[in-house]
């Protein structure tokens, strides 16, 4: 048997699977909800739970310890091991000596519109799931071994699915597929195939984060991450994509996949670029990006924030070349876009745009709309400052000069109109667009103008800086003021540490000249991650992960932040 390569990880909180693959190995079944034993669970057309993995002796269950490195899984007990690895993006290998394995449908009631039938194909003789949630067959072919069906074309509610004795060493095969594919075939030993998938997230790693050392402790298991929720184009999703989560946090959301992009950008600026533009494939008439793409879904009732135009600045610093068609495309793309806030998010005589809901800014129910949900915030208007100001760029890049001067006009017509309507005296407010009415909150969310940088007056910029500070813990800026009657430490935005706002508030910081403050951010950060994963938000005070725990968009922002305080370190060095 096998010696795992690579990072160590829980499959609890981290699904084992690989890149392209739409299926994982995971106990995560639903929404926070995790069952006995690991599932493959496949997210074509939602996340199912198809088909679950019941190590066995004699026919009886056994408790066994499981582990997991980015190329091998394994149950082991003190007599016995089964071990699992991918072939390919959609075929899974299992063996084992000593210690069955239980293949069973999850679902045991099969109706004429759910549930999972289950055959023995004549063709080849292997047996086949076919089923309802996700609309695929995952077919189970014995390589070495005996078997044995139960359940077989039965109907109704009942236990389906193939028991693997242990009286001898096994091998069989899992594949997920449409409708029909040849016998299975091939010429790898398990062995090849473990040092196969080592040699693929190696080179992923090898090229995202060479950088890597005992600085950064954390940047293998951040690059597994990323590498294991890549799907390969299917569905609604155009391009190779990084979900969020191969846990039920399975979407590509019109933000979200900003931060992976920049963290891919440096080492695969191919994927990074995929990552950009995956949300633009989805541009509705209006110019609006869709709230979140999944495999069978694209969602327009909400948006999220134009930070596209910080995004790509960034992107285009870091990426070695990217194709001047591509780049007009993109262009036209982001002006779109840009428009939608310009034309649709505008109300008459308001120089401002707004958001319709919380969900728009991405920070879901921050307490900055709380009084209202349809605001005028600074946040909004900092990154339409920004996009407009890319946009300049870029038209002036493509010899679009008249279209340069209007943009630049607009942003700075949107940065007055931030500064007049919303700065009062030490800080911003939101405003309601329809009434004129301004609050404030202790919500991270009104500093987060920070974005502009140096584009800010110095008085506002460090009133911001003081601000901020006063959100910091021992792990990083909690969304909501520590002391503010509204905290709660599982409150979603109202106090748990996230990455997204960390990575934009750290730069803004930083090109506002507040370069320690941005250091200090980082470290806290990094050190969270290193500390408690890469979970969806942490508890602010004690740093533990919350919510989904392997969350693409917090492995990035630790892989950005690394990565950069290492060019910072090593620059100071030279």
């Amino acid at each position: 048997m096998s010696s795992p390569m690579g990072p160590v990880f829980s499959v609890q909180h981290i699904p084992f699977s690989y890149a392209g693959s739409w299926f994982g190995i995971s106990p995560v079944i639903a929404e926070e909800t995790y069952a006995e034993h690991l599932h493959l669970v496949s997210h074509q057309t939602g996340l199912h739970a198809v088909l679950m993995l019941v190590p066995v002796r004699a026919g009886a269950e056994v408790e066994t310890t499981v582990s997991a490195s980015p190329s091998l899984l394994a149950w082991t007990d003190d007599r016995g091991r089964v071990e699992l690895a991918y072939e390919t993006v959609d075929t899974v290998r299992l063996r084992g000596h000593g210690l069955g394995m239980t293949i069973r449908a999850a679902q045991a009631t099969l109706t004429p519109f759910s549930g999972t039938y289950f055959y023995q194909d004549p063709v080849d003789g292997a047996h086949v799931f076919t089923d309802y949630g996700t609309g695929r067959r995952y077919r189970v072919t014995v390589l070495v071994g005996t078997a044995t069906g139960t359940g077989v074309q039965i109907l109704g509610t009942g236990e389906r699915g193939i028991n693997v004795d242990d009286d001898e060493p096994w091998e069989v095969v899992i594949e997920e597929y449409d409708t029909a594919r040849p016998p299975y075939r091939s010429h790898l030993t398990f062995e090849q195939v473990i040092k196969d998938a080592e040699a693929e997230f190696t080179g992923f790693l090898e090229a995202m984060a060479p950088w890597r050392g005992p600085q950064t402790p954390a940047a293998e298991l951040a690059a597994y991450v990323l590498w294991s929720a890549t799907v390969r184009p299917a569905g609604f999703v155009t391009r190779p994509a990084v979900l969020m989560s191969k846990h039920w946090m399975d979407k590509v959301w019109s933000w979200d996949h900003c931060f992976n992009a920049l963290a891919l950008a440096d080492g695969l600026p191919e994927l990074a670029w995929h990552q950009f533009r995956v949300a633009f494939d989805h541009q509705d008439p209006a110019g609006a990006l869709p709230d979140s793409i999944t495999h069978s879904e694209v969602l327009y009732n909400f948006v999220k924030p134009p930070i596209h135009g910080w995004t790509l600045r960034q992107l285009r610093r870091r990426l070695r070349h990217v194709d001047v068609t591509e780049l007009a495309a993109t262009y036209e793309a982001l002006a779109r876009w840009t428009r939608f806030w310009l034309d649709a998010r505008r109300a008459p005589g308001e120089q401002l745009p707004h958001y319709q809901h919380g969900n728009d800014s991405g920070w879901d129910n921050a307490t900055t709309f709380e009084p209202e949900r349809v605001v005028q915030s600074a946040d909004l208007a900092a990154f339409l400052v920004l996009q407009l100001r890319e946009l300049a760029d870029l038209a002036a890049a493509l010899g679009r000069d008249g279209d340069a001067i209007r943009w630049t006009a607009t942003a700075e017509e949107i940065r007055a109109a931030m500064l007049n309507r919303l700065w009062q005296g030490e800080r911003f407010a939101a405003r309601s667009p329809t009434t004129g009415r301004t609050w404030t909150s202790e919500s991270l969310l009104d500093l987060m103008a920070i974005t502009l940088g140096d584009d800010l007056p110095a008085t506002m910029r460090e009133a911001l800086a003081t601000r901020i500070r006063t959100h910091l813990t021992a792990f990083g800026a909690a969304t909501e003021q520590p002391a503010s009657p509204h905290y709660e430490a599982d409150g979603y935005w109202r106090g748990p540490i996230w990455a997204p706002s960390t990575v934009l508030i750290e730069d803004g910081l930083r090109r506002a000249g507040y370069t320690d403050l941005a250091d200090d951010i980082s470290t806290r950060f990094r050190r969270l991650c290193e500390r408690s994963g890469f979970a969806e938000n942490f508890d602010a005070h004690t740093g533990i992960g919350l919510r989904d725990r392997a969350y693409t968009w917090t492995a990035s922002a630790y892989l950005i932040l690394a990565a950069a305080h290492i060019k910072r370190s090593a620059a100071t060095a030279a």
